[in-house]
């Protein structure tokens, strides 16, 4: 494949959403929505962007220090798209870790967050995810992670509970073995200003 061709099918997608618009039983050559195909092709591109993405890539320079004390950073804003309903769910992500004498750049834990987001996504793979790339790519002695997020799936279809927020965890290492760790971790990311 050569470099400057998308590796999306933009084309595909737009004969896709012309039949979804035709099955739904609107006219896909009425003028509110003659561009629209194109649109939705684009913007797919722009949210699946993760799925061509090697989010490890960020995590491969680090700066060598000593510092062993917690690291986090907490309110990492993200989008996503739930795999099941390819509906949108967003919120922030928190991301803690004991250095082992290796300490990323704080904005590549949001260079992370956003391409691990910008997939078919399932929030608690997507929690995972980040621990496990975390952990190994930093060899930290220890990586929380948290994830609160809202989805449309829940609130505008379905049962439709506008406001009901799903938090996960995940926990290797010292936070998973030290009582105490998690705890001033857990702390930190649900105390609020």
């Amino acid at each position: 494949m050569s470099q400057d061709k998308s590796p999306v099918d933009l084309a595909r997608i737009e004969r896709a959403v012309r039949e979804i618009l035709a099955a739904v039983g609107e006219d896909p050559d009425r003028e509110g929505l003659l561009e629209t195909p194109a649109r939705v092709a684009r913007m797919y591109a722009e949210i699946f962007s993760g799925l061509h993405s090697h989010p490890e890539k960020h995590l491969k320079r680090v700066f060598h220090e000593t510092y062993d004390e917690m690291v986090l950073v907490r309110d990492i804003t993200f989008n996503s798209m739930c795999e099941h309903h390819l509906l949108p769910f967003h919120g922030v992500a928190h991301i803690g870790y004991l250095p082992n004498g290796r300490v990323a750049g704080l904005s590549k834990l949001a260079r992370i967050v956003e391409d691990i987001s910008h997939r078919p996504q399932l929030q608690e793979r997507m929690t995972h995810q980040i621990a496990d790339l975390m952990e190994r790519e930093l060899e930290a002695k220890g990586v929380v992670v948290v994830l609160e997020a809202t989805h449309t799936c829940m609130t505008i279809r379905g049962v439709r509970k506008p406001g009901s927020l799903t938090i996960t965890s995940a926990v290797r290492g010292l936070f998973k073995r030290n009582e105490s760790t998690r705890a001033e971790a857990m702390s930190l990311i649900m105390s609020r200003k």
